[in-house]
C-alpha cells in the first residue's frame, strides 16, 4: 500500500505541474514578427558528438549567405557551447542554467545534435536536451518537409513538441521492482495550436489535404482527444481534405506507392512524429539529409534529426560528417526570419549538391568527402 501512496502523490505533482501549463497556454501572445527587430540573433549551439563539426559548417555557409546582413548589424550570431553531454551531467541538468540564459538571449537557434543518456548508461538520467529545449522555449511545433519529386514525395510533418509521452518521458515512476509507469499528456490548447498550423501551412503553400494521424482506437483518451480537437480545427478550412489515419497503417502506406503520393500535410502527436519522420527520411536519402524546425511564438530552433553518432567520433571519422541535415535545417531557418532569397539559394544548391549533379558524395568514412569539403561544394553553387 505504501507502494500505491507514494505513486498517487507522485502522480498528484504531475497533474498540478501540467495544469499550471495549461494556464499559461491560455495566455500566450503571438508569434515574433521579425520584420520589426533591429537585429536578429542567431545562436549557434554545437551540441556534442558530430554536431559541431556539422553546425560549425552550416555557420560558415549561412554567414556566407549574411555576409550583408552580418555587416550592417542586422545579423548577429552568437556562439553557444555547453551543451556537451559532459557539461550536463557535471550540472545534472538537461541545460546547465548558463547554457539556457545565453539560449534566450536569441531569437532562432541552430543546434547541433546532443546525446540522450539511456538506461544503463555511464551518464547520470537526465532529460534529453532537446526535449528539455523545447520545453524551456515552448517550442510546440516541430516541423519535418520530406520530398523525392520523381516519385510524387511531397510531405510536410507537424509534430507536436512538448506533449505526449516525452513531455514526462523522465518522470516515470518504478511503483514496484516488478512494474514501472510512464506517463503521456494531450491538452486542448497544446493541441488547437499545433493543428492549427498545420492547416495554415496547407493553406498559405497550395498543399490539398491535411493527414491527422494518432492511435485513437487503442489510446482513447490522449490520441482520441487529439484526433477531435483536430477534426474541429479541420472544418475551419474547408477547402482543404481532412483524413485520419492509425500510425500503424500509416507506417505502411508510406511504402504504397500508390498511395504515399496522395499524402501532403501530417499532424500529430509528438512520440508518433519522431518515429514516423525518420522513416520518411529514408525515402529522400537517410536521416542524415533531413533538416528540423522547431516553432514557439517567441523562438524558434533548427536541428538535424538525426543523433551526436558517438561511434564516428570514437572512430576518427568526425571530419567526414554529413552536414546535409543541418544545411537543411538552415533553409527552413532562413525561410522562418523571411529571408526567402537565400533559402532558396541554399536549397537549390543542395538539390544539385546532392541529386542531379552530385560531383562530391558523403559517405562518412575516407571514401568520401569531408564535410568541409561538401560545404565548399555548396558554396560554389550557391
Amino acid at each position: 500500500m505504501e507502494n500505491i501512496k507514494t505513486a498517487v502523490q507522485k502522480f498528484e505533482m504531475l497533474v498540478k505541474e501540467q495544469l499550471e501549463r495549461v494556464e499559461k497556454l491560455k495566455s500566450q501572445t503571438d508569434f515574433v514578427d521579425y520584420k520589426r527587430l533591429d537585429k536578429i540573433i542567431i545562436g549557434v549551439c554545437g551540441g556534442d558528438g558530430i554536431g559541431p563539426v556539422i553546425t560549425g559548417e552550416a555557420k560558415r555557409i549561412l554567414e556566407f549567405l549574411l555576409k550583408e546582413k552580418v555587416k550592417n548589424g542586422k545579423v548577429v550570431f552568437k556562439t553557444i557551447d555547453g551543451l556537451t553531454i559532459e557539461n550536463r551531467a557535471k550540472a545534472g541538468k538537461a541545460i546547465p542554467d548558463d547554457v539556457l540564459a545565453q539560449l534566450k538571449q536569441c531569437h532562432v537557434i541552430l543546434k547541433g545534435p546532443t546525446t540522450t543518456p539511456r538506461q544503463g548508461d555511464e551518464w547520470p538520467n537526465i532529460e534529453s536536451a532537446n526535449v528539455a529545449m523545447r520545453k524551456e522555449l515552448d517550442l510546440f511545433a516541430n516541423m519535418r518537409p520530406v520530398k523525392v519529386l520523381d516519385q510524387g514525395i511531397d510531405w510536410t510533418f507537424f509534430r507536436e513538441n512538448t506533449e505526449g509521452a516525452y513531455a514526462l518521458g523522465s518522470k516515470g515512476m518504478h511503483v514496484t521492482e516488478d512494474m514501472g509507469i510512464d506517463f503521456t499528456v494531450t491538452t486542448t490548447q497544446g493541441t488547437q495550436r499545433i493543428a492549427r498550423l498545420a492547416y495554415e501551412y496547407a493553406k498559405n503553400n497550395g498543399k490539398e489535404r491535411v493527414s491527422i494521424i494518432t492511435k485513437a482506437n487503442v489510446v482513447k483518451t490522449t490520441d482520441g482527444k487529439f484526433l477531435n480537437l483536430c477534426r474541429e480545427i479541420a472544418e475551419e478550412y474547408p477547402d482543404i481534405i481532412t483524413d485520419d489515419w492509425y500510425i500503424d497503417i500509416l507506417a505502411a502506406k508510406l511504402i504504397d506507392t500508390k498511395r504515399r503520393t496522395d499524402f501532403r500535410v501530417f499532424v500529430l502527436p509528438n512520440l508518433y512524429g519522431d518515429i514516423i519522420t525518420d522513416e520518411a527520411a529514408e525515402f529522400q536519402g537517410g536521416v542524415g539529409t533531413a533538416g528540423s524546425a522547431n516553432i514557439g511564438k517567441r523562438y524558434a530552433m533548427f536541428e538535424a534529426i538525426h543523433g551526436s553518432a558517438p561511434r564516428m567520433m570514437e572512430e576518427g571519422r568526425g571530419n567526414y560528417a554529413n552536414p546535409c541535415s543541418m544545411l537543411r535545417a538552415s533553409v527552413m531557418l532562413l525561410n522562418h526570419i523571411g529571408e526567402h532569397p537565400a533559402a532558396e539559394r541554399l536549397e537549390n544548391a543542395l538539390d544539385k549538391c546532392m541529386y542531379t549533379e552530385k560531383k562530391l558524395e558523403i559517405t562518412g568514412r575516407t571514401g568520401g568527402a569531408t564535410c568541409t569539403e561538401f560545404g565548399e561544394y555548396v558554396i560554389k553553387n550557391l
